[in-house]
C-alpha cells in the first residue's frame, strides 16, 4: 500500500513567555536557538523549508531555496518527514545569533545566495518529528517524538537535530545565561503537538529581554547617518486579531519608544529602501497624550520624522520595560520576515 504523501505545510506550535522555567517531574528543557522559526517537508526525496509567517505558510512560499539545506533530502533515503525546527547562523563567538543571520535571509538571486553561503553558512537545528512515513505523530507524546526523531540519526554539515535536558530547568536556565545564549524552551512530556496555537505545554524562558516589534516610524540621522536612518520608532498590537475579533473591538498599535543602535551600514541602506515606499501622512499609533514630543522636537531640526505603514517586523533587545510602557536601553538585532506583523503583541509584563 502506498504511503500517504507528507503534508506540505504545518503551521508551527508556539510557545507562551514564562519569567522562570518550569518547575517539578514531567518536563524538558530545550535551548531557544536566536534564528528563524521552518517547518521543513520532506516526500521522495523533495524538500521544501517555509516559513512560520501565516501569509508565507497560506501562499507555500520557500523561506531558504538554498543547496546546503538541500542535503537534508538526502539524508533518509526515501522516506517521508515533516520537520520543526530553527534556521541559524553562528556568530563571531560560535554562538546562534539573529544578527548574524540576516544577510542571508531575503535572498533571490543564485549568485548572491552562493556567495553568502560561504560568507554565512546556515544550518537547520531540528527539534521535532511531526510526521514520519505516511503517519502523523501530531498527538504521539512529546517523547516518544523526540524518540523517533533521535533514531533518525540527522548529523550532517547543515542540519542536526541536538538533544533535550530532562532535570532541573533552572540550573539548565544558568547554563545557557552563562553561555550568553538566548534563553530556553520548557516542554511538557506527554504533550502533543498543536499546530498554530500557544500551548502552556510549551513555555520559553529568555535569559535576555527580546521582543518582537512593528516599525512605524523612523527619523533621519545626524553627522554621517543624516542621510540614513537615525532610529525607529517602534509599537506593538494591543490584541492578536483572533482576541480583538472576539472582543469585538480593531486592534491598536500601541507606542514602545525609538531604537537608535545595534544596526550595521548595510542594514541602515536596506532598511531606507523598505521604509520610504512606505511613507503615510499621519501616525500609526493610537495615543491619547502623545508621548513622542521630545522626538517631534528633534526631528524639525533634523529632517522631519516619517511614518510609515506598519507592516514591518524587527526584534530588539533591551532591559526592562519603563514605568511609562516604552523600551529601555533598546537595541535592534535584525528584521523578521517571517512573522506576521498583524500578530506582534507584548510578551513581556
Amino acid at each position: 500500500m502506498e504511503r500517504p504523501p507528507s503534508p506540505r505545510l504545518i503551521d508551527p506550535m508556539l510557545a507562551k513567555p514564562a519569567d522562570a522555567p518550569a518547575a517539578g517531574p514531567g518536563w524538558a528543557f530545550e535551548l531557544k536557538w536566536d534564528g528563524v522559526r521552518a517547518i521543513a517537508s520532506l516526500d521522495h526525496g523533495e524538500l521544501r523549508i517555509a516559513s512560520r509567517s501565516i501569509a508565507n505558510m497560506e501562499y507555500g512560499e520557500d523561506l531558504f531555496d538554498d543547496p546546503e539545506l538541500a542535503e537534508l533530502a538526502g539524508a533518509l533515503a526515501g522516506r517521508s518527514a515533516v520537520f520543526d525546527g530553527e534556521i541559524v547562523a553562528l556568530d563571531d563567538e560560535g554562538r546562534p545569533s539573529f544578527q548574524a543571520l540576516q544577510p542571508r535571509m531575503g535572498l533571490t538571486k543564485p549568485d548572491v545566495i552562493r556567495r553568502r553561503m560561504a560568507e554565512v553558512p546556515v544550518t537547520y537545528v531540528i527539534f521535532d518529528l511531526l510526521w514520519l512515513d505516511g503517519e502523523s505523530l501530531l498527538d504521539v507524546p512529546y517523547e516518544r517524538r523526540r524518540e523517533l526523531l533521535s533514531g533518525l540519526e540527522l548529523e550532517g554539515d547543515a542540519y542536526r537535530a541536538p538533544g533535550h535536558h530532562i532535570g532541573d530547568g533552572a540550573e539548565f536556565l544558568a547554563a545557557v545565561q552563562a553561555q550568553g545564549l538566548e534563553g530556553i524552551v520548557c516542554k511538557r512530556l506527554g504533550g502533543r503537538y498543536v499546530p498554530g496555537r500557544r500551548s502552556d505545554d510549551w513555555l520559553k524562558v529568555r535569559a535576555r529581554l527580546r521582543q518582537e516589534l512593528v516599525i512605524g516610524g523612523w527619523m533621519p540621522g545626524e553627522g554621517v547617518r543624516r542621510s540614513s536612518v537615525g532610529s525607529l520608532l517602534v509599537g506593538y498590537w494591543d490584541a492578536t486579531p483572533r482576541d480583538a475579533e472576539r472582543l469585538g473591538q480593531p486592534q491598536r498599535l500601541v507606542y514602545a519608544g525609538g531604537v537608535g543602535t545595534g544596526f550595521s551600514d548595510a542594514m541602515l541602506t536596506r532598511l531606507r529602501e523598505l521604509l520610504e515606499p512606505l511613507a503615510r501622512p499621519d501616525s500609526p499609533f493610537e495615543l491619547g497624550e502623545d508621548p513622542q514630543l521630545k522626538y517631534k522636537a528633534r526631528a524639525r531640526e533634523r529632517g522631519g520624522l516619517r511614518w510609515v505603514e506598519p507592516v514591518l517586523v524587527c526584534e530588539v533587545e533591551f532591559t526592562e520595560w519603563t514605568r511609562e510602557g516604552t523600551l529601555r536601553q533598546p537595541a535592534f538585532k535584525g528584521l523578521r520576515d517571517d512573522k506576521d506583523p498583524r500578530a506582534v503583541v507584548r510578551e513581556h509584563a
